[in-house]
Parts: C-alpha cells; sequence; structure tokens
C-alpha cells in the first residue's frame, strides 16, 4: 500500500481503537470476570469485548484483509503464510496492569505487510492518549483536546541512560544486562507504552529479554521506527511477523539514536 492509502486509514483505525477502549473502560470501571487461557496468561471479558469491537469494524473497513488477532482461534501457519497484507491487534495489550487497575494498558491495531508493519494505533483508554504512525508518514502522538503532534526519539546523554522497564515481568536475565550497561535508570511502564516511551523521547531503551508475541509489538514498532528509531531482535535486526508457525517473538531491543550494539551487554 502507498503512503496515500495508508494515511486514509488512520482516521477509521483511530476511531475503531478509541471504541474499543470506551468499551474496555466501561468494564474496568463496572468491574470484570477473570479467567486463564491455555498459556497461563489472564483473559478478561474486557479483552473479549474489545477484540468484538475490532475485528467486526476492520472486517468492515476492508473486508479483503484479514484479522490476526490475540483472541483469534488458531489460524494454522499453512492460512497464514499465504497472506501478504494482513491486520495483526491486540486488543488489550497489558492485561495484567488491567487487572491491577493502573491504567497502564492499551489498544493496539497494526498493519502488517511483506511481514513488516506498515500502520500502527496505539490508544490508552483510561486517558485518551493516542500514538499512531504510517510508513513514510511519520509518528504522532494527540492528548485529548490538544492538537495532535510529531514525535522523535532522541540521542541518549552520555551521563546517564534512562531505560523503560516493567512492572510486571522481571528476570534475572534483565537484571544482568542492566547492570552493564552503565548508569542508568528506569521509567517503569505496562504495556507498549513502553516503546511510545522511547518513541516520544522520554526514555532511551526498552530491553524485552523475555517472552511476548507478535501482536504485543507490531503497532509499537512502526510508531517506534517512524520517530526514528528502531525495533529489533539482539542480533540487531529488526523484528518480521508471520514468517514461521510460532506467533512468540524473540528477545528484543527498543532503542533511538545512536549506534551503541546493546546486545554486547547480553
Amino acid at each position: 500500500m502507498n503512503t496515500t492509502e495508508l494515511e486514509a486509514l488512520i482516521a477509521p483505525v483511530i476511531a475503531l481503537a478509541e471504541s474499543a477502549g470506551k468499551s474496555i473502560l466501561e468494564i474496568y470501571e463496572a468491574g470484570f470476570s477473570i479467567t486463564d487461557k491455555e498459556d497461563n496468561t489472564p483473559l478478561t471479558d474486557a479483552d473479549l469485548a474489545a477484540h468484538n469491537t475490532i475485528t467486526e469494524g476492520l472486517e468492515k473497513l476492508t473486508p479483503n484483509i484479514p484479522v490476526l488477532s490475540e483472541e483469534s482461534t488458531s489460524i494454522p501457519f499453512e492460512e497464514r503464510q499465504q497472506w501478504s497484507r494482513y491486520w495483526l491487534i491486540d486488543p488489550l495489550d497489558g492485561t495484567r496492569e488491567f487487572i491491577k487497575r493502573n491504567g497502564e494498558f492499551t489498544v493496539n491495531i497494526a498493519l502488517i505487510e511483506n511481514h513488516e508493519p506498515i500502520l500502527g494505533v496505539i490508544q490508552v483508554p483510561v486517558n485518551g492518549i493516542l500514538y499512531y504512525a504510517w510508513r513514510e508518514g511519520g509518528a504522532w502522538k494527540r492528548l485529548p483536546e490538544q492538537a495532535v503532534e510529531q514525535i522523535h526519539v532522541r540521542t541518549p546523554s552520555e551521563e546517564q541512560l534512562v531505560v523503560a522497564g516493567s512492572r510486571s515481568h522481571q528476570s534475572e536475565i534483565i537484571t544482568d544486562f542492566l547492570d552493564k550497561i552503565g548508569t542508568h535508570r528506569i521509567f517503569p511502564m505496562g504495556s507498549s507504552l513502553k516503546s511510545c516511551l522511547v518513541a516520544e523521547g522520554q526514555a532511551d531503551l526498552y530491553p524485552r529479554l523475555g517472552p511476548t508475541s507478535e501482536w504485543d509489538t507490531a503497532a509499537a514498532q512502526c510508531v517506534v521506527e517512524e520517530a526514528g528509531g528502531q525495533l529489533t531482535d539482539t542480533a540487531m535486526q529488526p523484528l518480521r511477523y508471520n514468517t514461521k508457525d510460532s506467533l512468540l517473538n524473540p528477545h528484543f531491543f527498543v532503542f533511538g539514536k545512536g549506534e551503541r550494539n546493546w546486545s554486547q551487554y547480553l
């Protein structure tokens, strides 16, 4: 798809993300039930409500483009590998943050073409903040009732790195990595908002050295890349999508400007 076609999709996709965010908030405020999926990750009524809102909306908006959601029934790779373009969504990224009621959860919608994210929308239900990007269209942030602003990554300070860190996922491997990178401070945050901190120049690095899935990163990768940053595996190569049977990501880094090879600290 060309830049003009992608830009034309932004407004309706934002509207879908905001509609899903509204349905999430209604459940968030009213109370919700929690079950466990087969992989032992939590599932709430809000995940399913947002999934239904987005998938139904995308099927009407672009009926010829398939949709893959975290809450979709399993789609065999034999079928998926035929897709040159598809929607990849996480209806509620940060379910654990949702359950903790700390507000740090998002709606993520990405369009993938030839294994690369070419459009990304991230909406924050609790405050209405919006991040979005499309290929060659830049990365943007919009606060409620304010003008949209273009966002950019920054060059790290020589004195102290700011590292976006997970509130819900800590491990020995990440502790060892952080011990090696030098002077830093942690900016704790949940969901894809960690990548957004890098994209808007509030953090220099987000290392994720633990399990994630492709719907967790796709929208954020587009936003980060259009803001001038990178989202790469630990070999410093951009993440690619729908290339294998598993939908799990490798470990990855999100970072802004600079030539630092973060893999050297592993």
